[in-house]
């Protein structure tokens, strides 16, 4: 069988740059989180009990995990880019692989996220990143390409704490071949 042929520029460029990008792991030392980083989280999730039994647990001086999607749910470990760098469709550089100066949009196309073992405050962690699939795909509004992108968060020893795999949605913006 035949591969479709990609009709739209853009989207052949962000094919041939994912293509090349596979596979390609890069690290982010995202730093050493705290007991106030993880109660920073559960307040936002309206979650006081997490937030009493972490501090309890930090008086006695007991080791205190994170809450479960802490990792999974934070989207960036720096103070996050200007909103001028920011792209029309609201993604920053960093969350938009393939696709620099390329008049193309994004949509999330959805999540999975394997917890392992909840990190520890005080632990070093490191995110690694890579793009894991490209491919082209006809729709009912026209063609795109679906992005594989995985993110590993691993403890100093190298052990993996959560894995999330997402799906990116990458579309023409300039009406491609509908």
């Amino acid at each position: 069988m035949t591969a479709p042929v990609v009709s739209s520029p853009a989207l052949e460029q962000v094919l041939a740059r994912a293509r090349e990008l596979i596979d390609q792991w890069r690290d982010e030392d995202c730093g050493t989180p705290t007991v106030k980083d993880f109660c920073r989280y559960a307040a936002a999730l309206n979650d006081g009990e997490y937030i009493r039994r972490a501090r309890a647990m930090e008086a006695d001086g007991r080791p205190v995990e994170a809450p479960a999607l802490f990792l999974a749910a934070t989207m960036s470990w720096e103070d996050g880019p200007p909103e001028e760098e920011l792209r029309p469709d609201g993604l920053a550089r960093r969350e938009s692989p393939c696709t620099e100066g390329l008049p193309v949009r994004q949509v999330h196309g959805g999540q999975s996220v394997r917890l392992v073992r909840p990190p520890v405050a005080g632990t070093r962690i490191t995110a690694t990143r890579a793009v894991v699939s490209a491919r082209h795909k006809h729709g009912r509004s026209g063609e795109f390409v679906l992005l594989g992108v995985r993110t590993r968060f691993l403890s100093p020893d190298g052990s993996e704490l959560t894995s999330v795999d997402e799906t990116i949605v990458v579309l023409d913006a300039t009406g491609g071949d509908r």
